[in-house]
């Protein structure tokens, strides 16, 4: 642990125990200025020049204040927050702290309801000096993108569904899409998952797949499919001839690795493909 140089806003700090008061712990940072860690968040390893690990937010009158939780999400990233309150000014997120993270109005792409999940930056608002979430994420990512090229892999966070797919972050620096039409498995907002490059657009965003590229191997689909039938005593209704969607949902395969897949285990005389389904030979 090294001893943080100033205070740093919505960081992780590591500060030194300066003094012991009714409120709490005052921590101090090596150029002196301290912050207060309310007496709730103390432990009794907390001595004197011992140094502690805390977040540094502003509470309800804008004081900058110390606690020893981590939010879902610091300063300048990104993560899936629930809706708590609503007000005329903007909306309310749980973001594990006492105090939850303030919306504005003018950071919301549509009105947020109670309950609800939304994607959310969280970032400095020059006017107020807060940290507050946005919605509005297409001015934080970079548009000139480096070191990634037609099928490298790539780290990628789900963060919303649109009509033609589902948009992520991609290396916690670019915008990328998966299209519906090639996403054959269950994807929910906030997953976290590898995927591979397919197109790089003059605009900076990036195109992907899940699908490992250039792998045209069924030996990984034919698995499935076998373990699938052995889950279902060996006979499962479904065959060539059935719908895409259906396969889709039931195997995690597009219809062209299904098909393949069938064939493979065909020819390694695993099953036997019928009017009526799929069975394995004995």
């Amino acid at each position: 642990m090294q001893l943080n140089k100033h205070l740093i806003l919505g960081k992780i700090n590591t500060l030194r125990v300066d003094r012991d008061t009714a409120p709490g712990l005052y921590l101090m940072a090596e150029d002196e200025q301290d912050v207060l860690l309310p007496g709730q968040y103390a432990t009794e390893k907390m001595v004197q020049d011992s140094l502690v690990d805390v977040f540094l937010y502003t509470d309800s009158e804008d004081r900058l204040v110390a606690t020893t939780n981590k939010p879902t999400a610091m300063l300048d990233e990104f993560a899936l927050f629930e809706v708590v309150d609503v007000a005329p000014f903007g909306a309310f997120m749980d973001w594990g702290l006492t105090k939850d993270l303030l919306v504005p109005n003018m950071f919301q792409k549509t009105p947020f309801v109670v309950g609800e999940k939304r994607f959310l930056k969280v970032i400095y608002d020059e006017r107020t000096h807060r940290l507050v979430g946005t919605e509005k994420l297409g001015d934080f990512f970079e548009r000139r993108v480096k070191g990634l090229a037609v099928n490298h892999e790539a780290e990628i966070l789900i963060i919303s569904k649109t009509p033609l797919g589902f948009k992520c972050i991609v290396n916690d620096k670019y915008e990328g899409l998966i299209y519906h039409n090639e996403i054959f498995e269950t994807i929910n907002l906030g997953d976290k998952k590898i995927a591979y490059v397919k197109t790089i657009r003059k605009d900076g965003n990036i195109d992907l797949t899940l699908q490992k590229p250039g792998n045209k191997s069924s030996g990984g689909s034919s698995d499935k499919v076998l373990a699938l039938l052995k889950q279902n005593n060996g006979i499962m209704p479904y065959n060539y001839k059935s719908d895409a969607e259906l396969i889709k949902n039931i195997f995690g395969l597009s219809k062209k690795d299904f098909k393949r897949s069938l064939t493979t285990l065909v020819d390694a005389n695993k099953i036997e493909v019928k009017d009526t389904g799929i069975y394995i030979k004995e």
